[in-house]
């Protein structure tokens, strides 16, 4: 039987919470540790098998969850408090951790179907090498298993969310709309954590976008490698997504989220920086709705923050005009009623008073460029002093 074991440690009583550094060192330990292992010996020398761990860890301590192959309940507890005792222990970084709860949460449903066939003809037989031998050779077909691990999974994701969500220093609560008790404070929480988790990755499979163009030396709309985020951008200008323009679209992403995190943001800089804002929230959505996260609550928050972050800018007007593939795109009827400027109207320099953003640039020579000159676009992205965009 596949059992899932739910394991609470705890950093030594008054030793000072851990900063974002030495939690990320403490997931490496612990994972490394349980990379060196594939089975343990339980109680009366039965084997459990090691299939799949899930390690996160908050400020004071961690939550793991343990997924195991083994014969009855008791084995799995036993076996998994042996060893993670074990691996604490050989760790010296973390020797004096201590394991507060180590056991299998049984679902109310799941434990019901459990204690239905208790007396069945499916019970298991009482001598544990019997019960190991048949379970090798009868497949766990009932789907409890699989649902034991996707509930795992959820809650060691929503631990790790809840963590993130004091990194993202730039934006208090009511960001999230937490204000008057409009959204719980834990979904804005888990909003603010899954931005946070979402830069990670973002930011890693940039690079790789990057590293693809780079060696067919190609644009994206000639790539023929995997592209994780670039062929998402509006395909109107695909044979200008260079190498060049990926490696500064990355810049951005990664100036926009150290903003955020660092506690200096203000406001989004340039069209560019808008686009990176609006694959971050794709991707937090994404990874909330993987683990079953994303209720009406949360997305609630990230709406909130969405609208505070693109101010009063008709943001979907502009990437709508972005994205349009007909030839003049929007009309121009449209762009005075989102943005309040006449047809075919030139913005001065600075922007019109009033209206923070004025007119965008649209243009992709365009898209690096501050929106005026209080914004703040990182060296490595901004254009060419003679204002070339290549």
């Amino acid at each position: 039987m596949t059992y899932v074991v739910t394991v609470d440690t705890s950093i030594p009583e008054g030793t000072p919470e851990m900063d974002p550094l030495q939690r990320a060192g403490a997931v490496a330990l612990i994972e490394d540790g349980f990379e060196s292992v594939r089975a343990v010996e339980g109680p009366d020398g039965v084997e459990v098998e090691l299939l799949d761990t899930i390690v996160a860890v908050y400020s004071g301590g961690a939550l793991l969850k343990v997924i195991v192959d083994a014969p009855a309940l008791e084995f799995a507890e036993d076996s998994v408090q042996a060893l993670v005792d074990e691996l604490l222990e050989r760790t010296e970084l973390l020797a004096d951790w201590k394991i507060e709860r180590c056991e299998v949460e049984l679902h109310q449903d799941l434990a019901r179907e459990s204690l239905d066939a208790a007396d069945g003809p499916d019970a298991p037989p009482d001598d544990p090498a019997v019960r190991k031998a048949r379970h090798s050779e009868v497949p766990v077909t009932d789907g409890v298993a699989e649902r034991y691990a996707a509930g795992a999974k959820a809650e060691a994701a929503r631990v790790r969310m809840l963590s993130l969500a004091d990194e993202l220093r730039s934006f208090p609560p009511a960001v999230f709309g937490v204000l008057d008790d409009a959204v719980p404070t834990e979904s804005a929480r888990l909003a603010a954590g899954a931005l946070v988790h979402a830069t990670d990755s973002l930011v890693d499979e940039l690079f790789e976008d990057v590293q693809v163009l780079t060696q067919e030396d190609a644009t994206v709309a000639e790539c023929e490698g995997p592209l994780w985020h670039l062929e998402r951008l509006p395909d109107r200008y695909a044979l200008q997504y260079d190498a060049r323009f990926a490696r500064r679209f990355l810049v951005t992403v990664i100036a926009m989220t150290t903003r955020f995190t660092d506690g200096s943001f203000q406001r989004l800089s340039c069209v560019a920086e808008g686009l990176a804002l609006r694959f971050l929230l794709g991707q937090a959505t994404m990874t909330l709705e993987l683990y079953e996260l994303l209720d009406d609550d949360v997305s609630a928050a990230l709406d909130a923050f969405a609208g505070s972050v693109f101010e009063d800018l008709d943001h979907d007007w502009l990437y709508d005009w972005l994205y349009d593939d007909s030839p003049d795109g929007i009309d121009e009827d449209h762009r005075e009623a989102a943005l309040g400027v006449p047809p075919l109207a030139v913005p001065p320099t600075p922007p019109l008073a009033g209206s923070p953003l004025a007119v965008p640039p649209l243009a992709i020579g365009d898209w690096f460029t501050p929106f005026d000159r209080g914004r703040y676009v990182h060296p490595s992205a901004a254009d060419e002093p003679d204002g070339a965009a290549h």
